[in-house]
């Protein structure tokens, strides 16, 4: 959903191809404003929307299911989030996982006309008004930054009491609020996975303070998979290298405490980047898909 490869029918036929092998998820995520001073890396400055990429797909497929990573919460009312979402769920038969994250660039900040500061605690009220939305008939809720009128809002979500909620952060604070009000949490591009596991046990903290088990809490791992024909040496990272390297490294997130993991290859130079071939990293996410493929032994 990334760069020049970016097109409807590369999305439509990857989104089919993953579910024929067996793939459990897709993804997107969401970047409003690519800044001119270039902050950014290059992934970022081509980006669909992240939510009608995934009813698009959820058209030409089943079974698969359809996630955020992440929509960034505050940018839009609760009330408006939840109508969208809802529908979606709707109309793939009860696909969907929401990940929310809180953002982090000033510019998307004051481009959607929302106040920098006091990001957590927006965060924080903003879960809860949507688990009202979600749950509540009627609904009223009435917080410091977001309030919804007495009133009826349908349709109900086909997932009850509503979609799995995932929250996106680093530190520890956002951390300990996915496991105290969400199902779970998401990583970032730039975590270390090698220490991984330090900020799944700050989560599971979370949970055990909110009097939730730690055990049930969602790990999502955002990928950037490097597959390469031989052992890239000394200076290879987590999930860069060979088939069988990437799986090992698979194995050592599942010891520390990750449950999910989905490989983005919109963050990677060989496909999502401008200016990439759209053919070349069309035939890359093949080899990649097919080379993990669930139904080919490789979960």
């Amino acid at each position: 959903m990334s760069g020049g490869w970016a097109t409807p029918d590369t999305m439509r036929r990857t989104a089919r191809r993953a579910e024929e092998l067996g793939y459990a998820s897709l993804w997107t995520f969401q970047r409003v404003l690519y800044p001119a001073d270039g902050e950014l890396d290059r992934s970022h400055r081509e980006v669909h929307d992240p939510v009608i990429p995934l009813a698009y797909v959820a058209g030409h497929t089943d079974r698969i299911g359809l996630g955020t990573a992440t929509v960034c919460a505050p940018f839009t009312a609760p009330a408006l989030l939840a109508k969208t979402l809802t529908s979606l769920d709707v109309l793939s038969g009860g696909r969907l996982t929401v990940g929310l994250g809180i953002g982090w660039l000033r510019q998307e900040y004051a481009a959607a006309g929302v106040p920098f500061e006091r990001r957590g605690a927006r965060m924080d009220e903003y879960v809860r008004c949507l688990e009202a939305l979600w749950t509540q008939d009627p609904v009223e809720f009435a917080g410091e930054f977001f309030m919804v009128p007495r009133s009826h809002v349908g349709p109900r979500p086909v997932q009850r009491p509503h979609p799995a909620v995932l929250l996106g952060g680093a530190a520890a604070p956002a951390l300990r609020r996915a496991g105290r009000l969400a199902q779970g949490w998401i990583s970032s591009s730039r975590q270390n996975l090698t220490r991984i596991g330090e900020c799944v046990e700050t989560v599971r903290d979370g949970a055990r303070e909110a009097g939730r088990d730690p055990e049930a809490v969602r790990i999502l791992v955002r990928g950037l998979v490097d597959l390469v024909d031989e052992d890239p040496g000394a200076q290879r990272r987590p999930l860069q290298g060979t088939r069988e390297q990437v799986l090992d490294d698979l194995g050592a997130l599942r010891a520390q405490g990750v449950t999910e993991v989905f490989f983005d290859l919109n963050f990677s130079p060989r496909a999502g980047f401008p200016g990439v071939d759209a053919a070349a990293a069309l035939a890359y996410a093949d080899r990649v898909l097919d080379t993990f493929a669930p139904a080919n032994g490789s979960s």
